[in-house]
C-alpha cells in the first residue's frame, strides 16, 4: 500500500521528503538547511539549497559549511540511491574532502553531481568485495539565479563504501 502511495508522488517530492527525514533521524543540520532535489537519477544527482537567513553569512553570501553541507548531501545521495537499488546494506562515509570556493555564492546554489553511472559501478564493485572501496566524487556548485553555467564552488570528496556482513 505504502509502495503504492509512492509511486503516485512525483519523483523530485518523493527524493527530497526521502533526503529530508534523513536529515531529521541522522543529521540534523541537513534537515534544518531544507535541501530540495531537483534530479535524482541513474545519471545525475542535483540539490538546491537556499540562501536565506540560515545559509548566509555575514557577507550575505552562503557560508562555507553549508556549501560543504550541499556537497556531501549531493555526492552521498546519489550513492545511498545506487545502495537502495541493489537492496543490500553497504556501510557509507566520506574519507576526504576537498574544496574549491571560486566565488561568493549570492544566491540559491545547486550541487551537481554528475557521476551517477560511475557511483553504480563502484557500488557494484564493492558489493563484489569484502574490503572497503574508494573512489573520488566530484561536484559543481552554481548559482542558477546569476549564472548557470558558471561554478561558484568545485567539491571532490573521496566515497568510501563497505559491504556490511
Amino acid at each position: 500500500m505504502v509502495n503504492t502511495v509512492l509511486d503516485k508522488v512525483p519523483a523530485k517530492y518523493r527524493d527530497t521528503a526521502l533526503i529530508r527525514l534523513f536529515g531529521l533521524t541522522k543529521v540534523p543540520l541537513l534537515f534544518w538547511l531544507r535541501p530540495k532535489v531537483i534530479e535524482l537519477s541513474d545519471k545525475r544527482c542535483s540539490i538546491l539549497i537556499p540562501l536565506n537567513r540560515r545559509t548566509k553569512n555575514h557577507l550575505n553570501s552562503m557560508y562555507f559549511g553549508v556549501l560543504a553541507c550541499g556537497a556531501d548531501a549531493a555526492g552521498g545521495l546519489s550513492a545511498m540511491k545506487h545502495i537502495m537499488q541493489s537492496g543490500k546494506k553497504v556501510s557509507l562515509a566520506f574519507k576526504e574532502f576537498n574544496a574549491k570556493f571560486l566565488k561568493r555564492a549570492e544566491g540559491d546554489v545547486l550541487f551537481n553531481c554528475e557521476q551517477g553511472e560511475e557511483i553504480s559501478a563502484f557500488v557494484e564493485k564493492v558489493l563484489a568485495s569484502d574490503e572497503r572501496q574508494n573512489m573520488p566524487v566530484k561536484i559543481i556548485a552554481t548559482c542558477p539565479s546569476i549564472d548557470e553555467h558558471e561554478p561558484v564552488a568545485e567539491f571532490e570528496l573521496v566515497l568510501s563504501l563497505k559491504k556490511k556482513s
